[in-house]
């Protein structure tokens, strides 16, 4: 995968600018900025534009909106996440939706797909509109993100963290040493992991969780670290590649629950029975894993509620004098059928996916 490139994010810009600072560099009266920003038809063309380059070059947000400058609040809150295709993502905008309508809020949501441009250009299309913004982008820079969030606007950032900023996170380290320690006490040693997209933060935080539970039980890496990127696909490669090569491993840790079903499937294929052949866990709890066969075991994180809680932190950061804090999400182990036996010998297991394939 290409190593993503940091310096590519656009150069920060001036914060806090006033209606007057537009105006000036703009060469206007504050009157006619007004018009501009009310899309009152009284403006020439080329005026319009000079007014709007100089809001752009200072970073100016009209908070509250253009059509709502007398009471500066538009009731509506931006969430930005890196897709909006899959379980995760569904749950996550289903979350923020139910707090911020229980509040009075509307929602506006967009996409960046991790990309420096499509980032600044939602969150210059965003500016103004709305009152507070979440955005997730665990792929990208989290400092630079911040820096580059609009001046004044409360913003929270979701699944990753920078200094001074908002921000809530799963508990991820801690979710997956909890998840090798209970495929521990079922007897399994050699436990391959598919890992998530590299650049991740998420993904990193997981990885890490699981090294460090091999590590101390005495088992090396080698042999069982699996490449991913959080989709079906992905794990159902993967668990090919574990059966063919020389891991053996009793048990399948996937990074996400989608990798973890699209490895389900592959091992079907290969009549490996499971749990009594490879135990496979997840992470996440999508609703979908608790209606695969067998049901999956998995690290519950609460999607919706930590889309919930996000909605309640951009709150919290709009109040007057509050202090920008770093939010973490606990998980829970969800025991399912996926993982219910002692392992095999991995040696049987690999001449069965060699036989039968």
């Amino acid at each position: 995968m290409t190593k993503r490139d940091d310096t590519a994010a656009p150069r920060t810009r001036q914060h806090g600018a006033t209606v007057r600072d537009v105006a000036s560099r703009a060469g206007v009266s504050v009157a006619t900025v007004s018009r501009v920003l009310n899309d009152q038809n009284v403006v020439r063309e080329p005026t319009i534009g000079r007014v709007r380059s100089a809001m752009e070059e200072l970073n100016y947000v009209p908070h509250g909106g253009a059509r709502s400058l007398s009471t500066r609040r538009t009731n509506t809150v931006g969430l930005v996440l890196p897709d909006l295709h899959g379980e995760f993502f569904s749950e996550m905008i289903r979350g923020v939706d139910v707090a911020a309508r229980r509040q009075g809020y509307h929602l506006l949501v967009s996409g960046s797909h991790s990309d420096w441009n499509e980032m600044s250009a939602v969150v210059s299309a965003v500016r103004g509109r709305v009152d507070g913004l979440i955005v997730m982008a665990p792929e990208l820079d989290a400092e630079n993100v911040h820096t580059h969030l609009p001046a004044g606007l409360p913003a929270v950032l979701l699944n990753c963290y920078a200094t001074n900023a908002w921000s809530i996170a799963v508990d991820n380290v801690r979710a997956a040493r909890s998840m090798m320690d209970h495929l521990g006490s079922l007897g399994h040693r050699r436990i391959a992991y598919i890992r998530g997209p590299e650049g991740n933060n998420d993904a990193a935080e997981r990885l890490r969780g699981w090294g460090e539970a091999l590590g101390e039980s005495g088992v090396s890496q080698e042999k069982l670290l699996f490449e991913g990127d959080f989709s079906e696909t992905a794990g159902y490669g993967a668990a090919y590649a574990i059966m063919s090569e020389d891991t053996d491993a009793t048990a399948i840790f996937a990074g996400n629950d989608a990798m973890a079903i699209g490895a389900l499937c592959a091992l079907r294929e290969l009549n490996v029975r499971v749990p009594e052949d490879m135990a496979v866990v997840g992470f996440d709890d999508i609703p979908l894993a608790r209606f695969v066969s067998p049901p999956l075991t998995t690290i519950s994180v609460d999607i919706a509620e930590l889309g919930r809680r996000a909605f309640d932190l951009v709150l919290e950061a709009g109040e007057e004098g509050s202090t920008p804090r770093h939010s973490i999400v606990p998980t829970r182990l969800v025991i399912r059928e996926s993982c219910g036996s002692r392992p095999s010998s991995g040696k049987a297991l690999k001449e069965l996916s060699k036989s039968e394939a």
